[in-house]
């Protein structure tokens, strides 16, 4: 097989040609290779119609061969650019991500695909300041099951159409993979400025998965251009400083530890105080990286998937069942007022009822995930009820409900306006000190009497000193 996955006969370039008259060594071999190789590259063509069928919008093959990338991503992990994400230096983890076969011992060729996810902000997001922004990924159901219920599928399919059981796993960023390097070594992108795969037709909105298999199948050839040029518009435009550009091999570095996505969902501990303001309305993962790409700006397409759609108040991502017994799409509420004293949308017709007849309206659990009212998103995530209604079937489930509700209190800080104290004045009662601490943050940076008495009288009661700390920097003058 060539570089540039072409077939080759065995008598291939380099080989001694028979001399005339003489019975070739190779005589017959060549017909034997071409039966049994050409039926292999039917199939993987077979096989990329079958992805495509099945939603994936690139599909491409490599090799098996050991990663070239781990002196780069082990100097990463020396600098400690990957934060607290220890999982990423286990010494067994990082052998795995060099070669697959500790992962899958027969390993012989790897199938990457691509599923896109874009879907335009709601109106008005991200510039009301009062409405969360949730990366895109996130908005629907969660995309590791998506994907690879699709893998499997395609795996099945594989098996039904080889001779004897093909062994194979399905990965959507869930092993120690570089999942990128292998996109890149099929053909399917070259790695931008962000670190993110970028697809010269497509952009870089899309979910990567990965199938390990015992068949040999051939490889397309890697993507070796970097179609970047002199652009370094999404350096530019993060807020935080976490693109570091490129190092002297030509490779991205970021830092994750200044990483708004890192520091909402893999981040366990508080955000750093000086990062804070950069957070912005970005509750739950980050896009500004790929929104100012301009792949993106010129290629990206909406998803066809409903899975990824954003939901409205009260409703679960599709597909995902609620659990027996369960209301539909909301809870009883004795006013038409929600948590915190916020105005909750009635999204059903229905009420609950009793002897004496319909009484309470049933109003959403949660103001869905297409630039959710902050006030009304941190009143839901105070609730354990409420947040297992919101996190379930969804990939926000990662960041836990403190996790989720810390995210919220430094957005509505960063809004700064009055009517976020009621649910930030009560943030300061929860269960979390994560969530006290951030409380107390973002009523430090509202102007308001009602904002300093909270403080005041929770400094009192705290018993925690990680959150007296922010209680008294949020006091200070």
């Amino acid at each position: 097989m060539g570089e540039d996955g072409r077939h080759r006969t065995a008598h291939g370039a380099g080989e001694p040609a028979a001399r005339e008259g003489l019975e070739s060594p190779y005589e017959g071999l060549e017909s034997q290779y071409e039966e049994v190789e050409a039926p292999r590259e039917q199939l993987t063509e077979e096989l990329k119609a079958r992805a495509r069928e099945l939603g994936f919008s690139l599909v491409g093959v490599t090799d098996h061969t050991r990663s070239a990338h781990m002196e780069l991503y082990r100097s990463w992990v020396k600098q400690e650019l990957h934060g607290d994400m220890s999982y990423l230096a286990r010494e067994d983890a990082v052998a795995r991500r060099a070669d697959l076969s500790g992962t899958l011992k027969s390993v012989k060729s790897v199938v990457v695909v691509a599923h896109e996810y874009f879907a335009p902000d709601a109106h008005g997001i991200p510039d009301d300041a009062s409405r969360g922004v949730i990366a895109r990924y996130a908005r629907g159901a969660d995309y590791h099951r998506v994907v690879k219920k699709k893998l499997n599928a395609l795996l099945a399919w594989l098996d039904e159409r080889t001779e004897g059981r093909v062994e194979g796993r399905a990965y959507v960023d869930t092993g120690p993979l570089l999942e990128r390097e292998l996109a890149q070594r099929a053909g399917l992108g070259w790695f931008g400025r962000n670190a993110l795969l970028i697809n010269p037709s497509r952009g870089s909105y899309f979910f990567l998965g990965v199938l390990l298999l015992d068949l040999e199948l051939p490889p397309d050839g890697p993507f070796t251009a970097d179609r970047c040029g002199s652009c370094h518009a999404c350096l530019d435009a993060c807020p935080t400083g976490a693109l570091l550009g490129r190092d002297e091999h030509g490779a991205p570095r970021i830092d994750a530890r200044r990483c708004i996505s890192y520091l909402t969902i893999e981040l366990r501990g508080p955000i750093p105080r000086e990062l804070r303001p950069a957070i912005g309305n970005r509750i739950y993962g980050c896009d500004i990286c790929q929104e100012v790409c301009p792949f993106n700006v010129r290629f990206a397409r909406e998803s066809a998937e409903p899975r990824y759609a954003a939901r409205g108040p009260g409703e679960r991502p599709v597909g995902v069942e609620g659990l027996q017994g369960e209301s539909p799409s909301g809870v009883e509420a004795l006013s038409g007022e929600g948590v915190a004293g916020s105005e909750w949308p009635d999204v059903s017709a229905e009420t609950s009822s009793s002897a004496d007849g319909p009484r309470r309206a049933l109003l959403p659990v949660h103001p869905g995930t297409e630039g959710p009212s902050l006030v009304e998103l941190l009143g839901a995530a105070l609730d354990e009820n409420a947040w297992e209604e919101f996190s379930r079937g969804s990939a926000m489930r990662r960041a836990g409900r403190s996790g989720f509700a810390r995210n919220v209190c430094v957005a509505l800080g960063n809004w700064g306006s009055p009517e976020a104290v009621p649910v930030l004045s009560a943030a300061l009662s929860d269960p979390s000190p994560l969530v006290r601490g951030h409380a107390a943050w973002a009523l430090g940076r509202i102007d308001s009497p009602e904002a300093a008495w909270a403080l005041a009288s929770r400094l009192s009661a705290e018993a925690d000193e990680s959150v007296r700390s922010e209680l008294a920097a949020a006091l200070a003058p």
